[in-house]
């Protein structure tokens, strides 16, 4: 790093402060077992900013009975509404223990109501029980690959869509994580698992072409967890049939990847998916169990 530096100082006129402690409200702690990345000072001000520093903590981020529908009963300032859910997207860069249910509220950000304002407040009590949590990249001598893929067949009440969800661990650490709804209606649950599963290999061969570049060496087959079975099959299945008509192009595009050897398909078990944190809101014991599973810690947190 040291020699960087001096490279670039030949060309252009900098200054060194060393190394990096805090930037654009991302903290950064190090020490011997690796370096952990928070937003504490960030979520404090968004909190007393919002008048919720002495807010009721909550367990879990969002309500796992809560159902949200496009109209409620009374409108709200549609304003604040979108500067509150901007904040939260930001903040979900280091936080994906709230990227589902920033994805949720990031839905009505056009014509909110009272409800997914309450969801939002939801949102900043979850983040006043550990402002602190960040996550922490290990020092490892793995070399591969991981991604988990799952999805929540039809959890949209407002139009029955399916929500997909992957992250991806590079050496051991989470580095990309996303929720998103799909943009079709899946018919079955496979079919929407399958979309799911195609999304996050898209984000494998990113990665893996990103390391190639930096001349980094990387195990191969990328591993892809689900936990579904019939989309395992699927995809390992070159007969076309009723099925899969609907999903061709990313069967196709799966299968091609299997026979280059680029990525396998293990299964995981639904309590050890992963992925399901960022598909469907979760009662707190599974919801704590994942977050371990994240790597996420808190080094504020008293001992």
């Amino acid at each position: 790093m040291t020699r960087v530096k001096e490279k670039l100082a030949l060309d252009f006129e900098i200054k060194d402060l060393g190394s990096m402690r805090y930037f654009l409200g991302m903290e950064v702690a190090r020490s011997k077992d690796g370096i952990v990345v928070s937003q504490q000072k960030y979520i404090l001000d968004l909190l007393k900013e919002t008048g919720m520093s002495g807010c009721r903590p909550a367990d879990t981020p969002m309500d796992p009975n809560a159902k949200l529908w496009e109209e409620g009963s009374v409108p709200v300032d549609t304003g604040r509404y979108q500067r509150l859910v901007g904040k939260l997207i930001y903040l979900s860069h280091t936080r994906p223990d709230i990227a589902f249910s920033v994805s949720v509220v990031s839905q009505f950000m056009h014509s909110p109501f009272e409800e997914h304002l309450e969801a939002v407040y939801r949102i900043l009590r979850y983040l006043k029980a550990n402002p602190g949590k960040g996550l922490f990249f290990k020092k490892t001598n793995e070399r591969n690959v991981s991604i988990f893929t799952d999805a929540d067949w039809a959890g949209s009440v407002t139009d029955r869509r399916s929500t997909s969800g992957y992250c991806t661990y590079v050496w051991g650490n989470l580095v990309t994580w996303r929720s998103k709804k799909q943009g079709v209606v899946a018919r079955s649950s496979a079919e929407a698992e399958f979309r799911a599963m195609a999304q996050g290999i898209c984000e494998g061969l990113w990665i893996h072409r990103v390391l190639e570049e930096l001349k980094m060496k990387i195990e191969l087959p990328l591993k892809l967890y689900s936990d579904s079975k019939a989309a395992i099959s699927i995809a390992h299945n070159p007969v076309q049939h009723d099925r899969t008509k609907h999903i061709e192009i990313d069967r196709h595009f799966i299968k091609e990847k299997l026979d280059a050897g680029i990525i396998c398909l293990p299964f995981v078990t639904s309590s050890q998916q992963t992925a399901d944190i960022l598909t469907k809101s979760l009662a707190r014991p599974t919801f704590e169990h994942l977050i371990g599973k994240l790597g996420m810690i808190d080094i504020y947190a008293p001992t």
